[in-house]
């Protein structure tokens, strides 16, 4: 679910006031305003109550390392990155961290923006943008947010499919859900099989599944891809979707967002979570990894980086002052567009990178907050009534395509206006392929108060196959580590696991080990992308490759 929350951004620059637009620049690099410096940003007054101090045990994970520090560049700040960060904060003793990034806060694609409503009062409402919450599974992101003594809101998620004669939810049934009754029961058959012989169905996507066991394409197309696009932000990507990546929706027991009904489809409304403000959430992350690692790890935002080259005993990183520092390690928190161009912009790639790198594909994206209640009752089923978030449509000259909106206002409480107006943000998918369907120039401009671009990278076979598998062999070569959801699956929730591997295997153990969903979900992306298995009383010491 978190999926179609957590999107995958290019650099972006913004302009001014309310209705402003951010668009992609060439390189992959937002160039810094003049007027501003290159410079250390510390966040002071740290928050007693915020900052705690953790047990130390440098004895675990990956292993010792000798008392020389190690000095790490982490390239970016968002999820992934500061989640590296933070746990290599821990021990200061150990190493010498410096964050760089292009933009002027943390959290990467998930922010906070202040949005200002339409008409003459002129008031201010805060929403978080880019990634708004997860499942109760997302046990590492949960665990984090309580060491920064945030919680998140919890709500039960009811999502609208369709308009009209296509319509259907996860909580009542519908006309086309009872025509569709027959497959849906046949589909549940399905999902066991998949289980099964889920090592074959991973090569398969969903659109060959679907004619391979002869489902209709009422089914799939108002179904199946509607629901995938949903979970996995996969948008007009979706038929390429991996079939067993689809199906772990449903099978495993520990990730399971729905319960699957053979009457219903969808048994019931499941129970997520919001974030607290995505602002608050990265200023207090930063706040403690500063404060705890006294003075260790720095943070230098509105530091593009330029060009990254390596040697034999380290890396050297260069921004775009021309000023080039030198580090043991560095670790890409980027999105590997980014990561590949600091690369060929330095000492150049490998044959075993350009192979990974190659396998991951991005699209562009766009997404509109605004107040138009009239374009939400034309082209989606919206009744405040029944208290729904999510609405997802395909287009009626192209049912394989799809565009989805949310409505801000009812799950994000810092969203909600005195006055209960709604905000809603809708997405337009794959620009190059689909602008002609999109709808976006139907939207009243004058309720417009937002409006970003983004590259989502495609959960497609292709990637599973060409990427996935083979992030093991590029990991820690040439004093080089790779963070972010692109090296598996777009959610925040990896997206904060990834950085977490980086710093268990540069020597800070992982720190939730005592939460056994947590440890699982860790213990599963450390063995796939780092083909490492979780060993936490190891007191071997491991040494980047």
């Amino acid at each position: 679910m978190d999926a179609t929350w957590t999107r995958v951004s290019f650099a972006l620059s913004e302009g001014d006031g309310p209705g402003f637009e951010r668009k992609i620049e060439p390189g992959g690099t937002r160039f810094r305003d003049p007027g501003h410096s290159t410079s250390h940003v510390a966040i002071a007054d740290t928050d007693r109550d915020v900052v705690e101090t953790m047990e130390r045990n440098a004895s675990k994970g990956d292993g010792d390392r000798d008392q020389k520090k190690t000095r790490v560049c982490v390239v970016g700040c968002g999820a992934a990155g500061m989640a590296c960060a933070w746990s290599l904060g821990r021990f200061p003793e150990q190493f010498d961290v410096e964050v760089w990034e292009t933009h002027a806060t943390p959290g990467g694609v998930a922010t906070t923006e202040t949005v200002r409503l339409p008409g003459g009062e002129s008031v201010q409402v805060d929403i978080n943008d880019g990634v708004q919450g997860g499942a109760p599974s997302y046990r590492n992101l949960i665990n984090i947010m309580q060491e920064v003594e945030l919680e998140p809101y919890w709500l039960d998620m009811k999502v609208s499919f369709g308009v009209g004669e296509l319509r259907w939810n996860n909580y009542e049934e519908t006309p086309i859900i009872v025509e569709l009754r027959d497959e849906i029961k046949k589909f549940g058959k399905l999902l066991k099989k998949i289980k099964r012989f889920e090592p074959i169905f991973a090569f398969v996507p969903i659109s060959k599944l679907m004619k391979w066991f002869r489902f209709s394409d009422s089914f799939s197309q108002n179904i199946v891809f509607p629901l995938t696009a949903l979970f996995f932000g996969t948008g007009n990507q979706t038929p390429n979707v991996s079939s067993a990546i689809f199906a772990r929706v449903f099978n495993d027991d520990n990730l399971r967002l729905y319960n699957y009904d053979p009457e219903l489809f969808l048994a019931s409304a499941p129970r997520m979570f919001a974030f607290p403000r995505l602002s608050d959430m990265y200023t207090r992350m930063q706040k403690q990894t500063e404060a705890r690692s006294g003075g260790q790890v720095k943070f230098y935002y509105n530091r593009p980086v330029q060009a990254v080259t390596r040697g034999k005993k380290g890396v050297s990183v260069r921004d775009q002052e021309g000023v080039e520092v030198e580090f043991e390690e560095v670790v890409f928190a980027c999105n590997s567009e980014t990561a590949e161009a600091l690369l060929k912009a330095g000492s150049g790639t490998r044959w075993w990178e350009r192979r990974v790198f190659g396998g991951i594909t991005y699209y562009d994206d766009v997404s509109v907050t605004h107040t138009d209640l009239e374009y939400m009752q034309k082209h989606y089923e919206v009744d405040v009534s029944r208290d729904e978030m999510y609405f997802v449509r395909t287009y009626p000259s192209n049912r394989g395509k799809i565009e989805m909106s949310f409505d801000l206002s009812h799950y994000q409480p810092h969203a909600k206006t005195t006055g209960g107006q709604g905000i809603y943000q809708t997405i337009f998918l794959n620009r190059a392929e689909d602008e002609h369907l999109w709808t976006r120039n139907k939207l009243d401009q004058d309720k417009v108060m937002l409006v970003k671009w983004w590259r989502q990278f495609s959960h497609s076979v292709r990637h599973f196959v060409r990427s996935v598998p083979f992030w093991r062999f590029v990991q820690g070569k040439l004093h080089s580590w790779y963070a972010g959801s692109y090296t598996l699956a777009n959610t925040h929730e990896i997206a904060m696991i990834s950085g977490l591997a980086v710093a268990h295997r540069l020597g800070a153990p992982y720190p939730f080990a005592d939460d056994k969903l947590a440890r699982l979900q860790f213990e599963v992306y450390l063995g796939l992308i780092h083909g490492r298995r979780y060993e936490p009383d190891s007191e071997e010491t491991e040494h980047p490759a």
